[in-house]
């Protein structure tokens, strides 16, 4: 993996032919900006995601459904289970 600045980002006609995944910084502040992901790695960089957004949903649901489980239905009950 490559790092490059926010400079380097604007500065370079190139940059954006690359084929490697290119960690971006802020020379500044030194802090982390994001990656980016060249084009040929696209489609495989999109099914990753979707895989992490739904194993994300997946876990909310889970959780959701164990309260739900622990929710008894009755008069008076005040506590929905969800920790």
């Amino acid at each position: 993996m490559v790092e490059a600045t926010l400079a380097d980002l604007r500065k370079s006609s190139t940059f954006f032919e690359t084929k490697e995944v290119i960690h971006i910084v802020n020379g500044r502040k030194k802090e982390e900006v994001g990656y980016f992901v060249p084009k040929f790695l696209k489609d495989k960089f999109e099914i990753f995601l979707q895989d992490l957004e739904k194993s994300q949903k997946r876990k909310l649901l889970q959780r959701v459904a164990e309260a739900s489980s622990k929710d008894t239905i009755g008069d008076g009950v005040v506590d929905d289970g969800i920790k």
